[in-house]
């Protein structure tokens, strides 16, 4: 809307109009917003459990007292990232927007951006990060342990 509309108002193309009539005291919320990211909360908690089991893993593997500082503050980073999301699922103005039961994403699935994903295949498209990580943690601690 950069350039000067009088001519189109001159010849009746466009109308300037009055602003909708709005109470103040209504919230305003223009978009239903869905936080849930459409997973089961177990789905979600193995994620959690994953990045929490490398961490867990490298602090037991590599015990220092110079690491027991850093290993909780990325403790407290993954339990703060996945944390706010689900305080998001459980605000008041997030009611209708609840996480899917594991009966619904086993016969729907979730759509994502190539298209639909059955449960087996949206489970492992989210986990397969995760589980990866721990693998590498448990490989660099084994090659530690060897060496």
């Amino acid at each position: 809307m950069s350039k000067q509309i009088q001519e189109q108002l001159d010849i009746g193309k466009a109308r300037i109009v009055q602003a909708p009539a709005s109470n103040e005291n209504e919230a305003r919320q223009s978009v239903v917003v869905d936080r849930t990211f459409e997973i089961p909360t177990g789905v979600y908690a193995a994620t959690v459990g994953c990045y929490l089991a490398f961490i867990g893993t490298m602090f037991v593997a590599f015990q220092s007292p110079g690491l027991v500082i850093p290993m909780v503050i990325f403790a407290l980073f993954v339990v703060a990232g996945f944390g706010v999301p689900t305080i998001w699922t459980r605000l008041k103005t997030n009611s209708t927007a609840m996480p899917l039961s594991w009966g619904k994403f086993a016969r729907e699935g979730i759509m994502t951006n190539t298209g639909r994903l059955n449960a087996g295949e949206a489970t492992i498209q989210i986990l397969i990060l995760p589980v990866l990580i721990v693998l590498w943690g448990l490989a660099a601690v084994t090659i530690a342990a060897l060496v």
